[in-house]
């Protein structure tokens, strides 16, 4: 059954706390998942939801700090003892933990790391913590299931069941040679239907292996899991030594994350923040493009305040710039979305880049010149004024085409500098086709009525 938080619930739970009802909360809460209990967490006061969390037999408690929001993780983590991440450490599997201890300073980790009983769970986390966490070794996990190909299968199997004492979720066996580098992978049906004699290296298959190395980046991971559907896949590092897994759930994270940083980006929110964060914190990602924007609102006053002659010959132009400055931006927003995606999926080469951004420049054509046909008339209709009509409909076709142009190719150079591509679809592209858009239309209204 679907849990559902309400306030009610939590008035509850709250009441519980102050009366230290633990019996009661320990009922409520252990039957929950442990993305409800983060949930349950995350609407508690800090202290309350280390109450909540001491409650929790050892297991439950680990998965749950896994599952609650980054920034509160962080806050929670400091009510807590280096005793106390050592034994949650010990519970959760090596990747999570060392996600777990990568929030804290080095010399904590130190700390918490030399009180961690399972010392060669200690040391893989240890292993783990030395590679950038947007990489493959970073978002691996040293626990999988390996056979080595010269074992007849009822070795195998003999080895296999005292492996899934580490391994909580079995998705693929591995098949590695004496020095422990990746061969193929082996089938479960395989094992089962195999003589107990029959060596591994003899019923395991090498076809399409696909793996990822320890220095890919995670988009590099993503990419490939979602292009083969897999549901999990083994890391080599350079000397093509089996040393990890990395599962679907931890792809799924990473494009979450992903995608909340592409949107607040595309928002023109310059860091990472969370609900929860802070005034300061959300003031200072926001401040960035809010700024520029303001400078791009000065930089079109200055261009309106330069054509005003234009404006004093006909006013009613000045009634239709909110027009123009609205489609470009939206025209090229769209555009630059197009591209942003194209490139995040990977989906053109070069000769695919250049065919895309022919395409959005037809695109924009056929948009503009459909746009300004509707507004010539509009007008004309409307101020009976054909210098005026032909003004709009000749800037407006202009401005629709500049815009997709620049949409589509804003992304390209950004992405070619090393700059996130998501940046074109927010307030960079809206401030620079506001820009551009005024000063086509001024243009256009002073030859028209020169």
């Amino acid at each position: 059954m679907k849990f559902e938080l309400s306030k009610e619930f939590l008035d509850q739970l709250e009441l519980d706390i102050e009366q230290k009802n633990n019996a009661q909360i320990t009922e409520q809460i252990s039957q929950l998942h442990p993305a409800d209990i983060a949930d349950v967490m995350g609407n508690l006061s800090i202290d309350h939801a280390k109450y909540i969390y001491e409650l929790l037999d050892e297991e439950l408690a680990a998965e749950s700090l896994m599952e609650l929001e980054d920034e509160f993780r962080e806050n929670l983590l400091k009510l807590f003892s280096p005793q106390e991440i050592a034994e949650q450490a010990d519970n959760l599997d090596t990747d999570d933990a060392a996600d777990l201890l990568g929030e804290l300073s080095e010399d904590e980790i130190d700390e918490v790391i030399a009180q961690m009983e399972d010392r060669e769970h200690a040391s893989d986390i240890t292993e783990l913590l030395n590679y950038d966490e947007d990489s493959a070794g970073g978002l691996m996990q040293s626990e999988f299931m390996c056979a080595n190909w010269n074992w007849p299968v009822d070795k195998a199997i003999f080895e296999l069941r005292k492996q899934t004492a580490d391994v909580e979720k079995v998705y693929s066996i591995y098949v590695v040679d004496d020095d422990q580098q990746l061969k193929g992978i082996l089938s479960l049906k395989s094992l089962l239907f195999a003589s107990p004699e029959t060596p591994i290296k003899e019923i395991y298959k090498d076809k399409d292996l696909q793996f990822a190395k320890t220095h890919d980046t995670s988009e590099d991971v993503v990419l490939m899991m979602e292009k083969y559907d897999l549901v999990s896949i083994p890391v080599i590092d350079r000397q093509n030594k089996l040393v990890g897994r990395i599962t679907i759930d931890d792809v799924v994270d990473v494009i979450r994350e992903e995608a909340e940083k592409d949107f607040q980006m595309a928002s023109g929110i310059s860091q990472n923040v969370e609900s929860s964060s802070s005034v300061f914190r959300h003031t200072r990602s926001r401040l960035p493009w809010i700024l520029i924007g303001l400078a791009g609102g000065v930089a079109s006053s200055q261009i309106i305040k330069g054509y005003e002659g234009q404006i004093e010959i006909n006013p009613s132009l000045a009634f239709f710039i909110p027009l123009i400055v609205a489609t470009a931006g939206n025209v090229g927003v769209q555009s630059s979305a197009i591209i942003v995606q194209g490139l995040a999926r990977e989906d053109f080469q070069v000769s695919g880049i250049l065919k895309q951004v022919g395409k959005e420049s037809m695109i924009g054509l056929l948009v503009g010149f459909i746009c300004s046909a509707i507004i010539f008339g509009v007008s004309y209709l409307i101020n009976g004024d054909m210098n005026l009509g032909i003004t709009i409909g000749i800037s407006l076709f202009l401005v629709v085409i500049i815009a997709a142009m620049l949409g589509a190719f804003i992304p390209l150079v950004l992405d070619r500098v090393k700059i996130d591509p998501a940046l074109a679809t927010g307030p960079f592209i809206t401030t620079a086709n506001d820009i551009i858009g005024l000063t086509i239309y001024f243009i256009v209204a002073y030859f028209v009525y020169s």
